[in-house]
């Protein structure tokens, strides 16, 4: 059998590829044959899909071949967020879980995303082994006995779970005004099911199934929600919410139009967690995460985690560790007492939450913790280069923008500090053909500058 190693590799979070291409029935259930391989008979797999161009195909067919290796299959019977999908692995008591999704991807990708027993990413450790099971055996795509797979509505536990975990009594009579951009992705409606008795007054855009997207990514950043923006302003909304494709990330628009990073997202639910719930523990952020975070864990007086990128790293510290929150520069937040996963929905509840237990709307709490903590202007550029680029720390300047470079990282990228807390990052993407530029800065000016410095050099 000719060995499919070339055409599916994991990256930072699943296997994705282009649909028709790499990305075929044949791969998907090669890789799906080398799942079965490692996990061996006898165990029970949860397989959910999102709105991606056939999502639900893909799934069935992943289930059927785990079946026909007499493994129990929880198939989901409708679209799903990932989240929904992590936390019905750990709630059952599963062995694994498959979601099909593509993330935030433009709509020509589809993906394969394995989940743990804990609901947590898949590690390094693990997708490497099963790289290693790869064409090794046949796909088993008939099986001796009748398959019988369950199909369930998986959606209904994670809401009730939801329901309770969120404070919903102190929220039921506040009044704020929400809008939802569900970014035609599989985060849908869910956050109106989850308030449902309550007097919050929210409206959705884009909460219907469009496999192209729109002709855009399903990624929240601020150059996809033109349209969120514009209605929050317009519209005098307390807060917007924008989901990305399999809805385990957030990013959010306050009064005026605003667009609100993932990384101040960050601080804000560390905030509310430590000084409204009351709950203690450290806070995880990545290597490329703002230096606000520094700041907040210093005045909370709790420890601080840095990881590589890649929610994964963050999600198994959240198992070996007391974590509070942990969250990434692309939106990704995990929160204590829940799943070690990332949840884009229980992220904007608990804004919301976070907006009653002060009684201000979020751009009144979001100017009260930069005027605290700084205000830092954090940007990111993808540059998509025909050339691989090489970097080596030795080879790169000693100062940025007439600041001295006072630290490097090069543990994942390479990150240059500067001594006025400016600094800037080259990464290469773990899921996509582009190098990742970020660059921070206590001015938009200066984060601008460094942007286009990281460009020149790599030029």
């Amino acid at each position: 059998m000719e060995n499919p190693i070339s055409e599916i590799k994991f990256g930072t979070d699943g296997w994705r590829g282009i649909i028709g291409e790499d990305y075929t029935f044949r791969n998907l259930k090669i890789l799906t044959q080398a799942v079965a391989d490692y996990l061996g008979p006898n165990k029970s797999v949860a397989v959910g899909y999102d709105t991606r161009f056939l999502s639900e195909r893909f799934a069935q067919s992943a289930a059927e071949i785990l079946e026909n290796n007499g493994i129990k299959v929880l198939l989901s019977d409708r679209v799903i967020p990932t989240p929904t999908l992590s936390f019905t692995v750990r709630n059952r008591s599963l062995d694994l879980g498959i979601m099909i999704t593509a993330s935030h991807n433009p709509p020509e990708y589809n993906g394969f995303k394995i989940k743990l027993p804990s609901g947590g990413a898949a590690g390094l450790e693990l997708t490497k082994k099963i790289e290693g099971y790869l064409g090794k055996t046949a796909v088993r795509e008939t099986s001796t006995g009748e398959v019988k797979i369950t199909k369930e509505n998986l959606l209904r536990d994670y809401i009730k779970f939801i329901r309770r975990f969120i404070d919903l009594k102190k929220i039921k009579n506040k009044k704020f005004k929400v809008l939802v951009d569900a970014m035609y992705g599989s985060g849908d409606n869910i956050i109106a099911e989850i308030l449902k008795g309550t007097k919050i007054k929210l409206e959705f855009i884009r909460n219907t199934i469009n496999p192209s997207f729109g002709g855009s990514r399903p990624e929240p950043v601020e150059e996809n929600l033109a349209q969120l923006k514009a209605r929050v302003k317009k519209e005098k909304f307390d807060l917007g919410i924008a989901l990305d494709g399999d809805a385990d990330r957030i990013a959010c628009v306050a009064p005026g139009g605003i667009f609100i990073h993932p990384q101040k997202i960050l601080g804000l639910l560390a905030l509310h967690l430590k000084e409204g719930r009351k709950l203690n523990g450290g806070i995880v952020k990545t290597i490329a995460g703002t230096t606000l975070i520094d700041h907040i864990a210093r005045f909370l007086r709790v420890k601080l985690y840095e990881t590589p990128v890649g929610f994964k790293y963050i999600s198994d510290l959240m198992e070996k560790e007391d974590i509070l929150v942990g969250g990434e520069e692309a939106g990704g937040m995990g929160i204590k007492g829940y799943i070690p996963e990332r949840d884009g929905t229980v992220a904007g509840l608990l804004l919301i939450e976070m907006m009653v237990y002060r009684n201000k709307n979020i751009l009144e709490i979001l100017n009260a913790m930069e005027r605290q903590f700084g205000k830092y202007y954090y940007l990111r550029r993808d540059l998509h280069l025909n050339a691989r680029v090489n970097l080596r720390k030795e080879d790169l300047p000693k100062e940025l923008l007439g600041k001295k470079v006072v630290l490097i990282k090069d543990y994942d990228g390479i990150k240059l500090i500067c001594e006025d807390e400016s600094w800037l990052m080259f990464r290469t993407s773990g899921t996509e053909p582009i190098i990742r530029l970020y660059a921070e800065a206590k001015s938009l000016t200066q984060a601008k500058k460094l942007l286009k410095l990281g460009e020149d050099l790599l030029k």
